[in-house]
């Protein structure tokens, strides 16, 4: 009986801590690409994003219209009319909710004219013009030839006629004055970073991951009741030696794990 409601105990504390905890701990960016290989070049950038304690998601584009964002396959459709392939997909216009930023690596002439037009039809596009209504920031690879992967390889040419050249910069233009960061390529994460420090939302994620050099580190304090390994991540950082927690609280066994492999002390409030 004792087991049965050290259990229910625990469950409870659970789902009050996942309550709380509606807010990210961190900033959150979406990065679409084209195919499911046009994400390999980017990988620097991924790295230096958790660097700076910033989560990202991947969204592969399987055509103009439908995509995949894990395991979910989301497609846009006709005008007033919203499309999910299974139960638990957004439609493209519902993406951006979850994000802080969106970062689209390379954007193509058809895209680019709908973006600046302000139109929808493409997830590209929808996602854009969702994201710059909502007021998310939207950071586009400006070094690009303005030419899909895919028509790319039809067509056996990796740059448009001078024309098309023309038309596409002037739709940069525009996508610009709506809003739209154009930047290289190589600093798009730069630049979420920078947009994220500047806004303030950064400094706390980038304190957990990297410290403050030459600052000592107060110890963390946790004053929860259920001691869980999501919080040890959440709150522990590379040179946390010691935890602080109340007498009475639970540490559950992968969060022992966790300290034991860390080598992380603790210390109970009023004990030592």
């Amino acid at each position: 009986m004792d087991v049965k409601e050290m259990i229910t105990a625990i469950t409870r504390e659970l789902l009050a801590q996942m309550a709380q905890e509606q807010k990210p701990a961190a900033p959150k960016v979406l990065y679409l690409f084209c195919d499911s290989t046009a994400h390999e070049p980017f990988l620097d950038q991924f790295i230096t994003l958790k660097n700076h304690g910033i989560c990202h998601d991947l969204l592969f584009l399987d055509g103009e219209t439908s995509s995949w964002l894990g395991m979910h396959r989301i497609e846009c459709g006709g005008a007033g009319k919203l499309i999910a392939i299974d139960e638990y997909a957004p439609a493209p216009l519902e993406v951006p909710r979850e994000y802080d930023a969106i970062i689209v690596p390379e954007i193509d002439l058809d895209n680019a004219a709908r973006v600046a037009a302000g139109m929808k039809g493409t997830v590209k596009a929808e996602i854009v013009l969702a994201a710059l209504v909502t007021g998310k920031p939207v950071f586009v690879g400006e070094d690009v030839p303005g030419i899909k992967r895919a028509d790319r390889r039809t067509l056996q040419t990796v740059s448009l006629p001078p024309a098309y050249q023309a038309l596409f910069a002037r739709h940069l233009a525009a996508m610009r004055e709506l809003g739209v960061q154009l930047r290289p390529q190589r600093q798009l994460a730069e630049g979420a970073i920078a947009w994220f420090r500047k806004q303030e939302l950064l400094s706390a994620a980038e304190q957990r991951q990297t410290g403050q050099a030459g600052e000592p580190q107060e110890e963390p304090v946790f004053d929860g009741r259920l001691l869980t390994a999501d919080w040890l991540r959440a709150n522990l950082t590379s040179t946390t030696s010691a935890l602080v927690i109340p007498k009475g609280a639970i540490v559950s066994p992968l969060a022992a794990d966790m300290l034991r492999e860390k080598g992380i002390a603790l210390q109970f409030i009023g004990k030592g």
